[in-house]
């Protein structure tokens, strides 16, 4: 175990997942706070500043976890990666036997990573503006296990996110690719359309949690 033993967490709260590959189980959530990109389509700007919320200690989030009585743990951000403890804490809650997911923005070594967390790489698209900013190299770091989305707001996001598929190759490694469209910005319907036309070897996602309580509600 590493010095660093606390996290900056934003909110901390159990839910039904509403994302990846998951969606529909209960689910005790954890965000970091801080990111290092400025995403367009971001829906968690509250969660962007490196001081949101407040320190927690490991023992106390695992106490929360604990609490829910929950084995699904998802930790996200903000951008997770950020803070120095994350890799010490996962391993924790892997020796408690959770199932703990791990969001990511992509822009950040997953090297240290735990193997047997579940990364989800958010591929970065053009409409987000930080596409550039992408660690290509995880990619070659992920395992089977492992998901990759693509939030898409238009037929350029859609087009890159198929260009990149291919690039990598990534269809023949993942079984849980992720197209999610933007809430406001694209039809689900449009984007379903595209994926059976070009027979998208990916999965569409939809936010369910904005399905169930409203969008803009927080801790859900």
């Amino acid at each position: 175990m590493s010095a660093v033993e606390s996290l900056q967490i934003c909110e901390k709260f159990s839910s039904i997942q509403g994302e990846s590959s998951f969606a529909g189980c209960p689910c005790t959530f954890l965000r970091l706070a801080g990111c290092n990109l400025d995403c367009g389509y971001c829906d968690t700007v509250y969660a962007k500043s490196p001081y949101s919320g407040e320190v927690a200690t490991f023992t106390e989030l695992l106490e929360f976890v604990e609490s829910a009585r929950i084995p699904l743990v998802e930790i996200t951000g903000g951008e997770p990666l950020m803070q120095p403890g994350i890799n010490d804490f996962c391993r924790l809650l892997l020796e408690k036997s959770y199932t703990v997911l791990l969001e990511t923005n992509g822009s950040l070594p997953i090297e240290n990573v735990p193997a047997e967390v579940v990364k989800i790489i958010d591929c970065k698209t053009p409409s987000s503006g930080e596409s550039e900013k992408m660690c290509w190299e995880n990619f070659r770091l992920l395992a089977s296990h492992d998901e990759i989305k693509f939030v898409i707001a238009d037929e350029a996001d859609y087009r890159y996110s198929l260009e990149i598929i291919n690039k990598y190759d990534l269809a023949a490694g993942f079984r849980n690719l992720l197209f999610s469209p933007v809430s406001g910005k694209l039809l689900p319907e449009k984007l379903a359309a595209w994926m059976v036309r070009d027979a998208v070897p990916a999965r569409l996602q939809l936010q369910l949690h904005k399905i169930i309580w409203n969008e803009n509600l927080r801790g859900v």
